[in-house]
């Protein structure tokens, strides 16, 4: 049993994101994708099989994972029928455009919605069955995703075996996945693994920090060295698989992070933890080394998530797991020194404030109007011959004005609202010769003062009685009056 698994090579490991939408002002496609694109990611999760968001990722080269939310797992996995529809609809409808690699079918399902596992099963091989009608099935895979707590008695790892009560669903599934040549699909949360245990795992053990040698955990069995938590519940999977006679099916993580805040019972949900986890997670899955059972085979790994989405319900930690809040600022800069293109723009230092795609022109107008009033931002680039006059709009000149503001006050919290109508970005939204404030890193002086952009919250309309036009301010009485205004 303690043999190697005689693993398929999959090539070099991966790092995706899983994008979660229960987020109040979710980014529409277009921005997440262009956020997706400026990070330099390639592969990410959908929950579902959003239209607008496979049309928006259509012809980015970006490897794509589709699920079936829980809910319709009893309807696909008792009907062929459905599930063809399902494909036809959500995957055929897309590709090849859309470079669609996986289907998850449910999330967590045999923990999360038990009566629906007697068709899961059904549900794969009915999916499987619509793909290969298309001729889809070698490069379009069929997995579904499992909580870690499916494993028991997990360490040491090579005494590890899955729940014996779903025996009778994880045997054919783990038939199915080796017979179709696809991936145990594991949800692996260190956190949870440290918090459950009060105190038995040591924090640096969960995080991949550096340990001294007595303090490695041994599995004593096959004396294998174990420096983090994540290597070990990954070897615990191999093993349970190997427990039950399958010896060549890869794991793919499909969710795993850190929160970076909690509640009082969550004290080591903190930025600095949720940084130096994912940190050091993109780092080990991407220098390719494997696990202590399985040296140098790829463990790609999907980090949960990109959004921070508070509307998710629960203690506080569970509105806290993206990389980036939901108007595109980062929640914290990610220590990836030398770990290649992945999240390399990931950086306060280039992100910029622009208006949102849909934002009501009459908003913008009072907050290029504020931005140039009293936000004391030097508007003459706008000016009609000047590099950023053209082109002649309200949007474009408000992002100017508003992205100034944002530079000058530092990219300080609150100062990227106006009113709901801006959002931040890490593309740059210079154009021809109309070069914006913190291109290249390089953000303009700051200004004394404590004026804040208006913002959701405020009480002020923050539509002061300017009039602009095409980039001509006009009656220096009605500035000079403007100019005089205390602003919150």
């Amino acid at each position: 049993m303690f043999a190697a698994i005689a693993l398929p090579a999959y090539g070099d490991a991966f790092i995706g994101v899983n994008i979660g939408t229960d987020a109040t002002n979710m980014p529409s496609p277009t921005e997440v994708v262009a956020l997706l694109k400026a990070q330099g990611i390639q592969h990410v999760r959908l929950y579902d099989a959003d239209r607008a968001m496979l049309r928006t990722l259509a012809n980015t080269g970006i490897r794509v994972i589709v699920s079936v939310p829980n809910d319709q797992i009893l309807g696909i996995g008792q009907s062929n029928a459905t599930a063809a529809n399902w494909v036809a609809r959500n995957v055929i409808a897309h590709v090849p455009a859309t470079n669609i690699t996986a289907i998850a079918v449910g999330s967590e399902v045999l923990t999360s919605l038990p009566n629906a596992a007697p068709v899961l099963v059904s549900a794969l091989k009915f999916i499987q069955a619509a793909l290969v009608a298309a001729n889809l099935d070698q490069q379009i895979k069929v997995s579904t995703p499992h909580s870690s707590s499916v494993i028991l008695d997990s360490f040491p790892p090579s005494q590890a075996f899955f729940n014996k009560t779903w025996d009778p669903v994880m045997v054919p599934l783990l038939n199915f996945l080796q017979s179709t040549g696809s991936y145990l699909m594991l949800n692996v949360y260190p956190y949870y693994d440290y918090m459950q245990t009060n105190g038995v795992v040591p924090l640096d053990y969960a995080l991949f920090r550096p340990l001294p040698p007595n303090k490695e955990a041994i599995d004593s069995n096959t004396l294998l060295h174990y420096t983090n938590v994540f290597d070990a519940i990954v070897d615990a999977a191999y093993f349970a698989m190997s427990y039950l006679k399958f010896t060549n099916i890869p794991i793919l993580v499909t969710e795993s992070g850190w929160p970076s805040k909690g509640d009082s019972s969550e004290p080591d949900a903190t930025v600095d933890n949720a940084n130096t986890y994912n940190s050091n997670l993109i780092r080990h899955v991407l220098n390719n080394s494997g696990t202590p059972k399985q040296p140098g085979i790829a463990v790609s790994t999907y980090i949960y998530e990109l959004y921070n989405e508070d509307l998710r319900s629960g203690p506080v930690s569970e509105n806290n797991w993206g990389l980036f809040y939901a108007n595109g600022a980062p929640v914290y800069t990610l220590h990836l020194t030398n770990s290649g293109t992945v999240f390399a723009n990931d950086t306060t230092n280039q992100t910029f404030c622009v208006a949102k795609s849909n934002a009501d022109t009459k908003m913008l107008q009072a907050a290029l109007d504020w931005a140039c009033g009293p936000g004391k931002v030097d508007c003459s680039p706008l000016l009609q011959g000047q590099p950023c006059y053209e082109p002649n709009s309200v949007a474009s000149h408000a992002t100017y004005a508003i992205n100034a503001y944002y530079q000058q006050m530092a990219k300080s919290a609150g100062t990227c609202d106006f009113k709901g109508v801006a959002s931040v970005t890490t593309t740059n939204p210079s154009h021809g010769s109309c070069i914006f404030p913190g291109s290249g890193g390089k953000n303009v002086t700051s200004v004394n003062g404590t004026a804040l952009a208006p913002s959701t919250n405020s009480t002020n309309s923050g539509c002061l009685t300017q009039y602009y036009n095409g980039g001509f301010f006009t009656s220096s009485v009605i500035l000079t009056l403007i100019l005089s205004v205390v602003v919150l």
